[in-house]
């Protein structure tokens, strides 16, 4: 089962947080990316960057030791 490990509108923050999980060999998912261009406002919807289950905590980890607040 996929579980959100971030939420941002941030492109350059989300570019990051991909190249970083691929670096690490973590499979993931970016969910909602059209839905703020749909929805005509880009703070609306963030696109969520989804994971498995099995590596959200080692994922979670990787995000502190990068210094990105997942909140």
């Amino acid at each position: 089962m996929m579980r959100e490990l971030m939420r941002t509108n941030n492109p350059v923050q989300l570019s990051f947080l991909k190249a970083l999980l691929a670096e690490a060999g973590i499979a993931f998912e970016v969910f909602d990316t059209h839905m703020s261009i749909t929805e005509g406002n880009a703070n609306f919807i963030a696109p969520r960057v989804m994971v498995d289950g099995e590596d959200f905590q080692r994922a979670q980890r990787l995000l502190r030791e990068a210094g990105i607040d997942a909140r």
